[in-house]
């Protein structure tokens, strides 16, 4: 474990104290879990970008695609708990 130093302005570390003392916790312990869970955030972020792109460079590559209405309607059914059969990709008319 390493020790890193941060300059906090006094009212945030007022509010972090409460915070912490509110959660039952220390105020360490509190900024540890902020800035864990901050990273996870920028983990999940990074790998939804990188499935976007992905999934965008197949929809370039190919030239296939779903159109919305088609994809919208699929979703609403299954949400409504139908079983429908699952969207094709295809090349759309331009």
């Amino acid at each position: 474990m390493s020790t890193t130093t941060i300059r906090l302005p006094d009212d945030l570390k007022a509010r972090i104290a409460v915070a912490a003392k509110r959660a039952g916790t220390t105020t360490h312990g509190f900024i540890l879990e902020a800035i864990a869970e901050k990273a996870e955030q920028a983990d999940h972020r990074a790998d939804f970008d990188a499935v976007a792109e992905a999934r965008y460079a197949a929809i370039v590559a190919t030239g296939k695609t779903i159109p919305w209405q088609e994809m919208r309607g699929y979703l609403e059914a299954r949400i409504a708990g139908k079983t429908m059969k699952r969207p094709v990709a295809r090349k759309l008319a331009r």
